[in-house]
């Protein structure tokens, strides 16, 4: 084992000892190993099975902010050539840490910087922060703000310690302020919540084709199945995987977008998934669906 995985192994014992359930990371990467799924319920503080997956494989280390009590926030810095949205192209606004500062400012929010600070792989920024007792945040990815992510349930940071080593950057993540996660201030807390959906009222799908319609009911019914029963980590995942397989039919004709985009957008609420990465998943599932029209036989 190298001096780099050590340091990982470290790091996931580091974690565990303060309470933070972790798990395997790819080496070098930011993703767990291939076959490696349900991370979330996996992610343990036994330093015994800790221990066990390091000596099997070098790998870096996640922490599992959901259950370890944490929301942590992520402000990236832009990748080479990329540029600012047209609403966050102003003076001084050069990364998520500008992005995050103007949106507390305007908010009226103090921000909590003492707090333990992770400086990451390409040098951006993670606040860690302890949720609320009797909260479940849920993850977000950019809704805040350009290059702003949040971590909380159904997500997971890279521990201090892994490094990384990606086209889009190489480095190692490192404590740059070593202390306590400060308690997510109530203000904070609020600017972080997720706009609702609009209140969850009954679908109904007209569907025309007799012929078809248990065949179209049925499809109806597994997608969303298959949509209720993702697990943590992968629900961004089953909203897209039902929303193109929809899309498809929707595109032959055989079922109408608007009825089936809000069953969609209701399946994405209920596990927990914000508003505008339901919007935005769902939107894109419908479009690449699209590409590929399923027309049912008419003989």
């Amino acid at each position: 084992m190298t001096t780099t995985h050590h340091a990982a192994m470290a790091a996931a014992l580091g974690a565990a000892a303060r309470g933070w359930p972790v798990f395997p990371l790819a080496v070098g990467d930011k993703a767990p190993p291939r076959g490696f799924t349900n991370w979330e319920t996996r992610a343990t503080r036994d330093p015994g099975r800790i221990r066990a997956w390091w000596q099997r494989a070098p790998y870096n280390a996640g922490i599992a902010t959901g259950p370890a009590g944490l929301v942590v926030i992520d402000l990236d810095r832009p990748k080479p050539g990329q540029r600012s949205p047209r609403e966050w192209n102003l003076p001084g606004i050069c990364d998520g840490a500008d992005v995050f500062a103007l949106l507390c400012q305007r908010a009226g929010i103090p921000i909590e910087w003492e707090t333990l600070q992770v400086r990451t792989r390409r040098g951006g920024l993670h606040l860690y922060y302890t949720a609320p007792p009797g909260t479940r945040l849920p993850s977000t990815n950019g809704s805040l703000g350009w290059l702003i992510d949040t971590r909380a349930w159904g997500g997971y940071v890279v521990a201090p310690g892994s490094t990384v080593t990606l086209p889009d950057g190489t480095g190692r993540y490192t404590v740059q302020h070593a202390t306590r996660p400060a308690p997510l201030p109530p203000s904070l807390f609020k600017q972080l919540q997720p706009a609702p959906l609009p209140a969850k009222r009954p679908v109904h799908v007209p569907i025309i084709d007799d012929r078809h319609s248990a065949y179209l009911n049925a499809a109806l019914n597994r997608e969303l199945a298959h949509l209720a029963a993702a697990q943590p980590g992968q629900r961004n995942r089953a909203l897209f995987g039902a929303a193109a397989a929809l899309g498809e039919l929707i595109a032959g004709g055989a079922l109408p977008e608007q009825p089936v985009k809000e069953l969609l957008e209701q399946g994405g609420a209920d596990l927990g998934l914000s508003r505008s990465e339901v919007v935005r998943t769902v939107e894109s599932g419908l479009r690449h669906g699209a590409r590929r029209p399923r027309h049912l036989a008419t003989a």
